[in-house]
């Protein structure tokens, strides 16, 4: 069932089923503990957020990734934490322009005599947060851990 056919009620009767089947094997939850259950394990931060998804009306695609979020990944082959300064969805494209502050500097130069750090980046990804762009090796040069 994706997204775009769950309507608010039916996420509630989760979180009511949720809440009978817990209370049944001995570890009650309230109510707004189990909506906020039903939103984890479709994904999402919090019912607030789902709740909104549901009652939209649209088909439009979900961002891959929120402002503020702690992402982890590769940038040009190197891992690194950091935080999502900025998301901008290319108008009608499944395309998105993000913006990353990397916790640590990354190393983007492989020669051992030289060496570019970069702490701050722009890229583009896609819905899965894959960079269309390849280094000549093949990889993408932004991958998020989603």
């Amino acid at each position: 069932m994706s997204m775009a056919t769950l309507t608010i009620d039916e996420l509630k009767s989760q979180a009511r089923r949720l809440r009978d089947a817990m209370a049944g094997s001995g570890t009650p939850v309230t109510h707004s503990a189990a909506l906020e259950l039903v939103a984890k394990s479709h994904g999402l931060r919090d019912w607030n957020t789902l709740s909104a998804l549901a009652a939209r009306s649209d088909n439009a695609e979900i961002a891959p990734v929120a402002v503020g979020a702690v992402v982890t990944g590769e940038y040009l082959g190197q891992r690194f934490q950091g935080r999502v300064l900025s998301l901008t969805r290319l108008s009608q494209s499944s395309y998105y322009e993000i913006t990353l502050h990397f916790d640590e500097p990354v190393d983007v130069v492989t020669f051992d005599s030289f060496s570019a750090f970069r702490q701050r980046v722009n890229a583009t990804i896609d819905g899965k947060g894959v960079s269309p762009r390849h280094t000549s090796n093949g990889r993408p040069h932004l991958v998020l851990d989603l």
